[in-house]
């Protein structure tokens, strides 16, 4: 089983939501990080490389992107954002991958 580990920037990137909204992320993250998190599935998948995080777990309208130490058996959240369309935001901010 795998602990989960937030990054300031992402606590920061959480409190832009709506309380419902985090308790929706936070159950995503348990329910599909703190086991197998190295799995691809239809909500999850690595990513090409890139600034932010190596993994991205898609939660409804929400991304969260993170990382993995798979010796201590720990998952990184490194950043939260929303898509909107075809548009990706975290930090409030419009992001390209």
């Amino acid at each position: 089983m795998f602990s989960v580990e937030f990054t300031p920037e992402a606590l920061e990137d959480m409190h832009h939501f709506r309380k419902r909204e985090q308790t929706r992320i936070i159950e995503g993250i348990e329910n599909q990080l703190t086991h197998q998190p190295t799995q691809e599935t239809r909500n999850r998948k690595k990513l090409r490389p890139n600034r932010v995080a190596e993994w991205e777990l898609r939660v409804d309208k929400f991304r969260i992107f993170y990382d993995l130490d798979e010796a201590g058996k720990v998952v990184k959240i490194e950043a939260v954002g929303y898509k909107k369309g075809s548009r990706l935001f975290i930090h409030g901010e419009e992001y390209s991958l």
